[in-house]
Parts: C-alpha cells; sequence; structure tokens
C-alpha cells in the first residue's frame, strides 16, 4: 500500500496521445471561416513550425552559419565606409556625417556617461551554457567555482573584480568543514567565510584559463533555418552581464523600459489606428553591430571597456574566426548596447528631420513617427543595418511589435505551432494558447466555432488538471472547472555550497525587501518528467466563468 502522503507521478514524456493528432490540429485551424484574424493566424500559426519532415537539423544550422558569415562579409564593408566617411558627407540632405554624430555621441555621453563607473563591471551569471559548462551543468552557483574561461583582453580586470568583490574572487574558501556542511548553502556560515578570506589572497582562489573567444550553437528558428548564437566565456559574460544591466537601467531613466513589451504592443495598436507611427524591424541586427559603428558613437572610455570584454574570435565548429561584428546575441551586454544605438539613431533623424512623435525601443523593434521611416532606413542602411521590409510597417492599417499585431485597431496577434503535439503539455499549451487567442476583446466568451476545437483538445488532457487561469501556462488547461492539481517539471537538489552563497550574496545585492531572493540549489532535471501538484481549492465559492485573473494558491 502506497504511503498515505506519497505523491502520484506523470511521466509526461509517455503520455499517449492520439496518432495524427498535430495534423489533425492544422487541419482544424485551416478549416476556420475567414476573417482578418483568422486569416492572419492561418497565414502565421506555421511559420515557426519545425518537425522531423521540415528541413534537416543538420540544413537548418548550415544554413544560419552561411546567413551568419555573409553578414560578416557586410560587416567588413560597413567597417571600411565608415572609417572613410569624410566628416562634411551629407548622411542626411544638409545634415554632414560630424554634425549627424555629434548628436549622437551627445546623447550617449547624457545617457551614461563619459566613463564606465565601478557597478557595471560587478555583473552575475545565468543558468545558461559557458564555454566552459554545457547547458545541463551551467547552474549559476556552479559557476562561481573551478576553473573559468576567459578571453586574453578580459584577464585585466580579475584583479579590479577581485577587491570590488573580496568573497569570491580575493578569497579561497577551501573546503568547507564538514560540521558546517549539511546541507546546502543554508549552513554556511557568513563570518566563517570572511575569516577565511581574510587569511587568503586573490591568486590562491582563482583558476582560469584563458579561451580564443566564444562558441557558435544554433538553435531553432522556423521550418528553414536555424538562428545562431554564442556561448560566451564564464568572466566575460559576468562583467558582459553587469554592463548591460547598467546601460538597462539608464535608458529606463531615459524613458525606454526594455523590462516591458508591452509599451510597444501599446504604441503598436496605436499607430495601426492613427497611422502616425511606425512600427520597424531589422534584420539581423545584433550580428550587424559593426566595429567602427560603436567604436564611432561611444565615449573612448566606454569603448575600451566593452571591446576587452567582448569575443574577438567565435569558434565556429573548431575553426576560429575573428569578428567584423562587435558583439552577438549571448554576449551579456548586446540587447542593451543595440538598444541604445538605435534610440540615438532615431532620435538623431528626428531631431535633424524637425518631426516630433513618440520614439520607443526594445532590442531591434522599433516605434517611431512614420513621417521618418524614408530617411531612417537610409541612415540605418549606412550604419549597415536593414530594416526588414516583410516585418515593417509605416503605410496602411496594419502594425506588429513585440509580438503584438494589430489591424485598425483590433489586437489580431496570432499563436505559432512551433512543433507536433507530442506530449502532455504540448496539448494544454496549444489549448491555452486556443483559448487566449479566440476570446472577444474585453470579454471572456469563446468563439463558438473555435470553442468545439478547444473542447477537442480538453478531453486529451485528464480532468484532473483542468481549472487552471493563466493561458501562458503549460502545465494546466485553463477552464471554469474547480482546480485539483497541475504538473510541475521535477527538479533536483543539489547542495550549492559556497558557490550557492556566494550566488546568493551577488544576485541578492541591492535587495529592497526580505522576500527577494533566488533559488541557488534545484535546478530542472532534464529528463523531461514531471510530477503532479494538489491545488489548495478557494476558501470562497467559484464564479461561473471561463476567464479568471486571480492567482489560485498552491500547496505541496
Amino acid at each position: 500500500m502506497a504511503h498515505p502522503r506519497s505523491r502520484p507521478r506523470l511521466s509526461c514524456r509517455n503520455t499517449r496521445l492520439p496518432d495524427g493528432l498535430t495534423e489533425k490540429f492544422i487541419e482544424k485551424i485551416l478549416a476556420l471561416r475567414s476573417s482578418p484574424k483568422v486569416d492572419h493566424l492561418q497565414a502565421e500559426f506555421l511559420t515557426k513550425f519545425v518537425s522531423v519532415d521540415t528541413a534537416p537539423a543538420e540544413l537548418r544550422k548550415s544554413r544560419a552559419i552561411e546567413k551568419w558569415l555573409a553578414t560578416e562579409v557586410k560587416n567588413e564593408q560597413t567597417n571600411e565606409r565608415i572609417l572613410l566617411t569624410h566628416e562634411e558627407y551629407n548622411i542626411l540632405p544638409r545634415v554632414t556625417f560630424a554634425r549627424f554624430v555629434s548628436y549622437c555621441q551627445k546623447l550617449i555621453v547624457d545617457t551614461i556617461g563619459e566613463t564606465v563607473p565601478e557597478e557595471a563591471l560587478c555583473g552575475s551569471f545565468s543558468g545558461g551554457a559557458s564555454t566552459s559548462r554545457q547547458r545541463t551543468k551551467s547552474h549559476p552557483a556552479t559557476k562561481y567555482l573551478g576553473k573559468a574561461h576567459v578571453t586574453e583582453s578580459a584577464v585585466q580586470w580579475l584583479e579590479p573584480l577581485a577587491q570590488l568583490l573580496p568573497l569570491w574572487l580575493g578569497s579561497d574558501p577551501g573546503p568547507v568543514p564538514e560540521s558546517e556542511s549539511v546541507r546546502g548553502y543554508d549552513s554556511i556560515k557568513p563570518s566563517w567565510l570572511i575569516e577565511r578570506a581574510s587569511r587568503s589572497s586573490f591568486r590562491e582562489l582563482f583558476s582560469h584559463e584563458i579561451v580564443p573567444g566564444n562558441e557558435m550553437f544554433t538553435v531553432p528558428k522556423n521550418a528553414d533555418i536555424d538562428r545562431v548564437a554564442c556561448k560566451e566565456p564564464d568572466i566575460n559574460m559576468f562583467i558582459q552581464k553587469g554592463i548591460g544591466g547598467y546601460i538597462r537601467r539608464r535608458l529606463r531613466l531615459n524613458g525606454i523600459n526594455l523590462n516591458d513589451q508591452s509599451i510597444n504592443r501599446s504604441f503598436a495598436r496605436e499607430g495601426s489606428l492613427t497611422g502616425n507611427l511606425a512600427t520597424l524591424d531589422l534584420s539581423s541586427a545584433s550580428d550587424s553591430i559593426s566595429r567602427s559603428f560603436v567604436e564611432l558613437m561611444l565615449p573612448v572610455s566606454w569603448f575600451t571597456v566593452l571591446d576587452s570584454v567582448r569575443s574577438h574570435v567565435t569558434v565556429i565548429d573548431g575553426v576560429e574566426h575573428r569578428n567584423e561584428m562587435f558583439s552577438s546575441m549571448g554576449n551579456g551586454f548586446t540587447f542593451e548596447l543595440q538598444s541604445l544605438l538605435f534610440w540615438v539613431l532615431v532620435r538623431a533623424v528626428r531631431y535633424f528631420e524637425g518631426v516630433s512623435g513618440v520614439i520607443s525601443i526594445y532590442g531591434d523593434d522599433i516605434i517611431c513617427p512614420a513621417a521618418i521611416v524614408p530617411e531612417l532606413i537610409w541612415v540605418m542602411s549606412y550604419f549597415g543595418f536593414t530594416v526588414n521590409t516583410k516585418k515593417s510597417f509605416w503605410t496602411g492599417d496594419f502594425r506588429e511589435s513585440c509580438g503584438g499585431h494589430y489591424i485598425d485597431g483590433y489586437d489580431i496577434t496570432p499563436f505559432y505551432l512551433k512543433g507536433p503535439l507530442l506530449k502532455l503539455t504540448d496539448v494544454i499549451h496549444v489549448a491555452n494558447q486556443l483559448r487566449e487567442w479566440a476570446r472577444f476583446e474585453g470579454h471572456s466568451i469563446l468563439n463558438p466555432e473555435v470553442e468545439s476545437i478547444w473542447l477537442w483538445l480538453k478531453h486529451m488532457v485528464p480532468s484532473e488538471f483542468w481549472g487552471g487561469e493563466n493561458t501562458s501556462f503549460k502545465y494546466q488547461l485553463v477552464s471554469d472547472d474547480v482546480p485539483k492539481m497541475r504538473l510541475r517539471e521535477e527538479t533536483v537538489s543539489r547542495g550549492t555550497g559556497t558557490g550557492g552563497y556566494l550566488h546568493w550574496l551577488n544576485a541578492t545585492q541591492g535587495r529592497t525587501k526580505a522576500s527577494d531572493g533566488v533559488e541557488t540549489s534545484s535546478e530542472t532535471s532534464g529528463l523531461n518528467r514531471f510530477r503532479c501538484v494538489k491545488v489548495r481549492t478557494p476558501a470562497v465559492p467559484r464564479l461561473t466563468a471561463l476567464f479568471y485573473h486571480e492567482v489560485v494558491p498552491t500547496s505541496e
């Protein structure tokens, strides 16, 4: 007999689903009656679909690498063009190159300052892969211990970091005494670490290995091609993330909030109504930031620091490639740097064109006055960037930005089927996406035609997982049923010891309340297994409605 407190387990990977489920779902979506919203969904929802029947993984990867290398050829041309541009060249009518660049430089200095502050060097580690650690072994806590990778140009920052972070880089705590290593970071006493730190030197603790640069990898993008990203060396990434965080904070003080995509979406909706705002998207934006462009725009101090911690070399399948680009996706400051640079370019064009209007930037998603688009496209092109005309809109009544799609103010944002429906979580996820897409704005009623598809999916989900309320949550089906259980990814607890404690100290630095913390001892198992978790029934009666916004407390 099972222990009364034991929890039932479910292997989501092994859940039996009907044969041909994916094909039947696609057929049902394509059979929906025509409307602007349905037509847009049918045109978009399979554009990111990847399966064994689409282009093979090796072909998608090779196409992505070829595209990346072609961008590098273009970057080399941009570097040369910028270096040879005469200061009297008119980049806009009656606006010289020198005057335009000077305006951009002043905006940047006013935003981030002339010099790099110490706080910008103190970054953090993420759970992503690095050149020294695979994704499955890259818990942030582990990166504070053992040998770390660093490029030769970034080694110079180890000593300054040791002064700023003495508990990590300036000490050698050694093995934790047996009496103090009961379980994870909770058992490590700060006083013990501080005492050991005072007896040690930087050289005794830190072990590093110099590597040539980052390493390329690809992830699925759509049926035809992958997306390229790069794994950075550990110490480079740590500092890069500090710099990126600092630029992000400074941009927010100037009205650009990189923590909130809904701002761009709201302006996209406004643009679809009024026609006054354009939504622009760039092709290979981060990979098109050339070295000369960054050097031209940034103060000398900033360029020197960023240049020293970026990867000058990318290793592609064991072959070293010296980069013409400044940084790629995977670098800890690329997103913030590109947002800053695009923001000043758009502001400069708006200023010299004498146009007023909203500017909002989120990476390469750009909101700007429609009146400046032709001139902005030219300026962007001169500095090496290509506006994707298939995803950019400045005429007509359609706008798209940060995942929001609007026509004449009406939200027609599609959802995407990114792969076959093979697991229970796949069915829950697509059913929740369908439900969110199908509801009428301001109401929680589903279109009857779509509701029949949703009910078909619902009955493939065990009833104990009905009753969810969050359509972005793939572990419980959103419905008006009383919640009973939900799925939860299995985790493994590892005693992260000193590394966990250092991670906790760094991640919670500057916190404003005691509840601001991080998980330092648990990570997903990577086995694609889930367990059931009971959902506590609310004390008040549940109203009969299709959507709810309050959070149902759960207990394990």
